[in-house]
């Protein structure tokens, strides 16, 4: 694995950095206290090419690899997580489905606007029971004459109530368990769905979280996404590249968080001197440093094996977990640098240790890659 970064790599992560300092930092405590999605800075994203950056330049896309994107990630997630999140739902979750499994003619028809950031996708699996035991879809799909007609609803989906179009797994043929769940592309103008609960949540403000309502929702036969009954299989390919973009996420995350605490143990004193000074602030860095280095290695192992075209499962879930739960431990070093200051909305730190949690939980909770991990150790290491 080459992990070395390359010209256009740095080229582009610098172009995103001076991006996020100008139009995202100043905004982040305003956005997250008003929980306000900022639209006019993915329109931005869009035409520097950070919402089609997996894709091919004939649909519009920027062509680049999930190291890149890895990178493109952590970037953004270092000044604001939410922003973070709602990219990577975009680009590895709902247009990454159409991509990977829609039809030439699918591909054409919404790729340019999704890849452009005219339009934002959502990605709906999560059900109210239907978490972690992803199989357990109740959301149905009938099929009636040359439509399928829609019935359910899906929680907490990211880009519900901003994005215009959302890939929905619904089930198609009970009888055959997960075998009988497809996926469907929805255009979220379409009369028969609605945007319900907006959730209030303790973190990741600025991002968009809904749930989806369907009440005899009539798309086109032609809307079917992959196979009639492949929709939970593709699903669960789709998460192997999402885990790595939250892998991502969780690095940039704490490395925002090891910044901040950096620049604060420099400039805050007690005792007379810098508190960067005594020992057991440097062992806090030390260890932030570290942890930060170790996870972004298990990141960008994961995205040059998706490069590759070889297997991630294990891999995406091994990068996921330890990413998160490093982030948390990273989060909550921050707070403890900053002391009382890190318990305000004053430092950057109190922000990036609400945030962090998701990270444990969403596209699979920590418990879910252990499974992961295990089953795939037990099958031979593979």
């Amino acid at each position: 694995m080459h992990t070395a970064v390359t010209d256009e790599r740095a080229t582009i992560v610098q172009t995103l950095r001076d991006f996020c300092e100008a139009e995202i930092r100043p905004h982040v405590m305003r956005w997250d206290e008003a929980q306000e999605f900022p639209r006019d800075v993915f329109r931005k994203l869009g035409e520097l090419g950070f919402l089609g950056v997996l894709f091919p330049e004939e649909y519009g896309g920027a062509g680049l690899s999930y190291m890149d994107y890895a990178a493109i990630v952590e970037e953004i997630a270092a000044v604001d997580p939410s922003i973070a999140l709602a990219v990577a739902a975009h680009n590895s979750l709902g247009s990454n489905h159409l991509f990977q499994f829609g039809t030439d003619a699918q591909r054409r028809r919404y790729m340019p606007k999704l890849t452009s950031g005219e339009w934002l996708a959502a990605w709906g699996l999560t059900e109210a029971e239907a978490g972690s035991d992803s199989s357990g879809t109740k959301t149905t799909a009938v099929r009636d004459g040359d439509q399928w007609v829609l019935n359910g609803s899906k929680n907490f989906i990211t880009n519900a109530s901003v994005g215009s179009l959302a890939v929905l797994m619904a089930v198609t043929d009970r009888a055959k368990g997960n075998r009988g769940i497809s996926a469907f592309i929805v255009e979220l103008a379409n009369p028969g769905i609605r945007v319900g609960k907006k959730e209030n949540k303790l973190g990741m403000r600025a991002s968009d979280t809904c749930t989806l309502v369907m009440e005899d929702c009539r798309i086109a036969a032609d809307a079917l996404l992959g196979e009639e009954g492949s929709g939970w299989v593709d699903s669960m390919k789709i998460l192997d590249g999402g885990r790595i973009s939250i892998a991502a996420l969780s690095v940039g995350l704490a490395r925002g968080a090891y910044e901040a605490s950096l620049k604060y143990a420099k400039e805050r004193r007690q005792f007379g001197r810098p508190i960067a000074e005594f020992e057991a602030i440097q062992f806090y860095l030390a260890e932030m440093a570290t942890d930060i280095d170790a996870a972004r290695l298990l990141t960008q192992r994961a995205a040059a094996a998706k490069d590759a075209g070889q297997p991630v499962t294990r891999l995406s879930a091994q990068a996921k977990l330890f990413a998160s739960e490093m982030a948390v431990k990273a989060t909550d070093r921050g707070i403890q640098i900053h002391g009382g200051y890190g318990f305000t909305k004053d430092f950057p730190v109190e922000k990036f240790f609400r945030d962090v949690k998701l990270c444990t939980i969403g596209e699979g909770t920590s418990e879910i890659q252990k499974l992961v991990i295990a089953k795939h150790l037990l099958a031979g290491g593979a």
